[in-house]
């Protein structure tokens, strides 16, 4: 598979079916050093200040009209290049609170204050970096290709996606009224699951809506030796953890998906007291508006009625608020993916083309195609797994690291080459 990839690199013209794939990925060596260096120098989202200023000087080299802090520090690079349709391609900037442990000789070593003020390591355990990388050379392949192709392509640089944020930011900072309103919206992402030199799409519903949940459980505290004293919050709490798993498993269609899951549980100073408090937060994903309030209306109820079983006053009951910021589900345009799947067919061979299945990760691209006109868009897959690691996997059972591990790192090259001249490619069919 990476042999596969190589060989598109390579390889300058080469004639299929319905299209002509674009040219080798030019400054190869550079877009390497660029992902090191922006992997061992990651951001926390609303802080990616030196990650979007090295960006927009990467555009800028190449000669687009780049423009700085839009939604923060969100940058937005057009090239235009004649009549024709407009395409925006997103990457997003930020990197998550997660202490890297792999071995590689440009990990992450950063540390930093997150908006609580705690100290937190800072690792791209989501691929950003890559996406990053594959996004400057994008703009680079486009730049090397303008004798075969004709439009506007607007490059943006979204922050805050992890946490839902970046896109509605840069949006309501005029995204599409200060600059070229595009037709199409495209993005890509890493996937910890797909080979290097392999992409995946899928139609239609690709991510569930995310929701973010706090739950504070009362309770009265007191001496640990003396428990018939007190209303203890930490077994409520564990009696509530347990009971939201039921919620999927005996409230909803057993065909209807979502996930409840627990994050962050704490609660307690010391072995001998019995706290006054504990705090539960949680993240909750649906697929659909009618289960989503389904869901979020059952773990109201199911706090309150432990509390009560618990026989707690009404002014103790457990305090259930649902974040206002979520992500709605992300819609590909069904057309649009017919449309790019046939064209990595023709480029990259069925063996390196998948149709996914839907994933309850959450992305916050789908708020660029929910404008007044619905514009399509597609967030096409990226494998980065090297395939030996994946044959590993699939005769030892031992599973890989997911996006979100200290351990995920994308196999660099093969994944970079697959995804620039994806993506060179991808704007290429819409701009036809």
């Amino acid at each position: 598979m990476q042999s596969r990839a190589a060989l598109l690199f390579l390889t300058l013209s080469c004639a299929v079916a319905h299209s002509q794939p674009p040219a080798a990925v030019p400054h190869k060596d550079h877009l390497i050093d660029l992902y090191h260096e922006l992997h061992a120098s990651p951001e926390l989202s609303l802080h990616e200040e030196k990650t979007s200023a090295r960006l927009a000087a990467e555009m800028r080299k190449l000669g687009l009209e780049v423009t700085e802090k839009v939604g923060g520090w969100g940058v937005v690079a057009v090239l235009k290049n004649g009549p024709g349709k407009t395409v925006m391609v997103r990457t997003d900037l930020d990197a998550l609170p997660v202490r890297e442990i792999t071995s590689l000789p440009f990990g992450s070593k950063v540390k930093t204050k997150d908006d609580a003020g705690n100290e937190v390591s800072v690792m791209h355990a989501c691929g950003h970096d890559m996406h990053m990388t594959c996004w400057v050379g994008t703009a680079g392949a486009l730049v090397a290709q303008k004798d075969q192709w004709h439009g506007t392509v607007v490059f943006i640089a979204q922050p805050a996606e992890e946490r839902s944020l970046g896109a509605t930011a840069m949006l309501s900072d005029g995204l599409f009224t200060r600059f070229p309103k595009p037709d199409i919206c495209l993005a890509l992402h890493c996937s910890a699951e797909l080979p290097a030199g392999t992409l995946g799409i899928t139609s239609g519903a690709a991510t569930a809506s995310v929701d973010t949940v706090d739950i504070l459980v009362h309770g009265i505290g007191g001496h640990g030796s003396q428990p018939q004293a007190t209303k203890d919050p930490i077994v409520l709490a564990a009696q509530l953890v347990l009971a939201l798993q039921t919620i999927h498993s005996r409230e909803l269609h057993p065909l209807d998906p979502a996930v409840i899951t627990v994050g962050s549980i704490h609660g307690g100073t010391k072995h001998n007291i019995i706290p006054d408090e504990v705090k539960l937060q949680l993240t909750v994903r649906t697929t659909s508006m009618e289960t989503r309030k389904k869901v979020l209306t059952a773990i109201e109820r199911i706090a309150r009625g432990l509390g009560i079983a618990a026989g707690l006053p009404d002014d103790l009951l457990p305090e259930v608020k649902t974040s206002p910021i979520f992500n709605p589900v992300l819609e590909n345009d069904l057309a649009l993916c017919d449309k790019l799947g046939a064209a990595f067919v023709n480029t990259f061979g069925s063996d390196h083309f998948v149709k996914t299945k839907p994933s309850m990760v959450g992305e916050d691209f789908n708020r660029y195609g929910r404008t007044d006109e619905h514009l399509p868009i597609c967030l096409f897959w990226l494998g980065t797994v090297p395939p030996a690691k994946l044959a590993e996997a699939s005769k030892t059972g031992r599973p890989l690291p997911s996006l979100h591990s200290p351990f995920f790192h994308p196999d660099a090259e093969p994944s970079m080459i697959t995804g620039v001249t994806a993506m060179t490619l991808a704007v290429r069919e819409c701009l036809k």
